[in-house]
């Protein structure tokens, strides 16, 4: 299936300069929508992954979905103060600025098979962050997902420690 017909370009958003690529039309068609989960799931279906953690806000939409057919558990990654215990956090650079991400302390046990999904993969800061902030708390990360990849802005040279695995790139 061509995903890219159900991804809108949304030109100088957030900021002037910036092309986001907007998912929220292919989440609004059940086929395509379908089509995402179910190549993800196949992708790693069968290996062992004890985790899959997901940046918010849309990595949740499809990260729990995924999780669940992956018989693993979820783990949401937050902006700064929206977890309610103890964290870990970390800065990265964006496309247009800086953030920092934050987990919980006990999100992670050492050893664990950790996927990190979020929708798109820019700079790669955001997943890059993430990444070493489940090593901090012992976790192996054995893989990085992504509904598509913006590849002009080099993301995977960010992730090239890890596996990248994108369904759509730009």
């Amino acid at each position: 299936m061509d995903l890219k017909k159900y991804i809108r370009d949304i030109p100088d958003f957030p900021q002037k300069g910036v092309m986001f690529r907007d998912i929220t039309t292919l989440l609004k068609e059940p086929a395509p929508f379908r089509y995402t989960i179910d190549a993800i799931v196949e992708r790693y279906k069968g290996q062992e992954i004890d985790k899959l953690v997901s940046v918010e806000a849309r990595g949740y939409i499809f990260g729990g979905v995924i999780a669940y057919k992956l018989n693993c558990g979820f783990v949401p990654v937050r902006k700064p103060g929206k977890l309610p215990a103890e964290t870990v956090a970390m800065k990265y650079k964006l496309e247009y600025g800086e953030n920092t991400v934050e987990i919980h302390k006990d999100a992670i046990t050492p050893g664990e098979r950790i996927l990190v999904f979020d929708d798109v993969l820019a700079t790669g800061g955001t997943v890059h962050a993430t990444c070493k902030l489940i090593e901090k708390l012992g976790g192996k990360v054995i893989g990085c997902i992504f509904i598509s990849d913006l590849t002009y802005l080099q993301g995977r040279e960010k992730l090239k420690d890890y596996e990248v695995f994108s369904l759509v790139q730009y």
